[in-house]
C-alpha cells in the first residue's frame, strides 16, 4: 500500500515580473545606503529617486498582468520600509545630521519610525479608505524631500554644516507628514488609456523638460509643494463641512 504525506506542500511559486521591480527598487534603497556610507550623497539621493520610480512601476505592472499577491504587496512594503524609510533617513543623517548629536540622531529616527507607522497603516487601511486620497504623507514623497533636499545642496555645492538645523527641521517635518490625518491626492483616478486634448501633452513634454534642466531643485520644489499640499486640501475640506 502506498503512504501518501498527510501535509503535501505543492509548491507555490511566485510572479517574476512585479517582483522583480520590487527587487530593482529594494537594491536602488541598498545602494543609496551604500553611497551615503561611502560619502558620495548626490548618487544616494538620485538612487531614491529611482526607488521611486521602480516602485510605481511594480503596482501598475501587476494590475496590468494580473498577478497581484498578497506576498507581492508584503515584499512591496518591505521593500519600500527600506528604500524609503530607512534609506532616507541614513542618508540625511550621514550628510548633515551626524554634527549635531542626539538632536540629529532623534530627527532621523522619528522620519525612519514615522515611515515603519506610515507603511503599517497603510498596509492595515488599504482596503477600506478613499483610493482617490491618502491619509499622511506618502513615504515615497516624504522620501523625495528629504533626498531632494540632500541632492539639491550637494548640486549647488552647499555646506552640510550651514544647512544642517533646517536638514534635520525638514527631516522631522517629512516624519510627522507620513503620520498626521492630513488628505493628500493620490492621482489614482487619472486615466492612462483614455484620450487627453494636446496642450496637455504638450505641457506634460515641456514639464518634463523643465525636470531635466534643473533635476535636483524642481523635483525637491514639486515634492515639498505636495507635502504641504495636504495642509491646505485638509483645511479647505473642514471648511466645506463646516458649511455644509
Amino acid at each position: 500500500m502506498n503512504e501518501q504525506d498527510p501535509h503535501p506542500n505543492p509548491g507555490r511559486g511566485i510572479y517574476l515580473l512585479p517582483n522583480l521591480f520590487t527587487t530593482a527598487a529594494l537594491f536602488s534603497g541598498f545602494y543609496a545606503i551604500l553611497s551615503a556610507v561611502d560619502g558620495r550623497f548626490e548618487h544616494a539621493a538620485v538612487a531614491i529617486f529611482a526607488a521611486m520610480i521602480l516602485d510605481g512601476l511594480d503596482g501598475r505592472v501587476a494590475r496590468m498582468t494580473h498577478t497581484q499577491t498578497d506576498f507581492g504587496a508584503e515584499y512591496d512594503s518591505l521593500s519600500d520600509m527600506i528604500a524609503f524609510g530607512l534609506a532616507p533617513g541614513l542618508v540625511v543623517y550621514l550628510w548633515a545630521l551626524q554634527p549635531l548629536g542626539k538632536f540629529g540622531w532623534f530627527a532621523a529616527f522619528v522620519y525612519v519610525a514615522a515611515a515603519a507607522l506610515r507603511l503599517a497603516r497603510f498596509n492595515t487601511q488599504a482596503g477600506s479608505t478613499d483610493k482617490s486620497w491618502f491619509i499622511g504623507l506618502p513615504s515615497p514623497s516624504a522620501a523625495a524631500v528629504t533626498a531632494g533636499w540632500v541632492w539639491m545642496m550637494e548640486h549647488y555645492e552647499v555646506s552640510p554644516a550651514d544647512v544642517s538645523i533646517v536638514s534635520a527641521i525638514l527631516t522631522i517635518f517629512a516624519g510627522i507628514a507620513m503620520v498626521t490625518r492630513l488628505r493628500y491626492y493620490s492621482f489614482k483616478e487619472i486615466n492612462m488609456r483614455g484620450r487627453i486634448p494636446f496642450m496637455v501633452l504638450a505641457a506634460i513634454a515641456f514639464g518634463i523638460a523643465v525636470v531635466l534642466v534643473q533635476p535636483a531643485t524642481v523635483l525637491f520644489l514639486l515634492f515639498l509643494l505636495y507635502s504641504l499640499s495636504g495642509v491646505v486640501t485638509t483645511l479647505a475640506r473642514k471648511r466645506r463641512l463646516r458649511k455644509g
